[in-house]
């Protein structure tokens, strides 16, 4: 019967991909920051090489796009601060950013990938 549902489930698209979730601590990305950016630009090019850098990006875990000040807000996982200024020296030399806030993230209080499903 469970086999069943989730064959069913898998069919209609509920559920999207079946992964191994690791430690990022374990395999050396100890350091997580969220980094809120408001843009000036909104036109299409902009928008396309945008999405394509924070895309193109291993170390974006998750980008979202905002209602509010902030335009987007993305989760970035690295090893350690001299990394992330890294990624930050080449998010902006590719694409033109209004203002970046980065905050790291002190203790990671919950993190799940479980939905509230019935």
């Amino acid at each position: 019967p469970v086999w069943n549902r989730i064959r069913k489930l898998r069919a209609a698209g509920v559920i999207r991909a079946e992964v191994a979730l690791l430690d990022p601590e374990k395999i050396g990305l100890d350091t997580c920051f969220f980094v809120l950016i408001r843009t000036a630009q909104h036109d299409s090019d902009w928008l396309a090489r945008f999405l394509r850098a924070v895309q193109d990006r291993p170390e974006v875990l998750e980008a979202h796009r905002l209602a509010g000040d902030i335009d987007y807000i993305l989760k970035v996982r690295v090893p350690n601060a001299r990394a992330y200024d890294t990624f930050y020296q080449a998010l902006i030399k590719e694409v033109s950013i209004f203002n970046v806030t980065s905050s790291l993230s002190m203790e990671e209080i919950k993190s799940t990938t479980a939905l509230p499903v019935a």
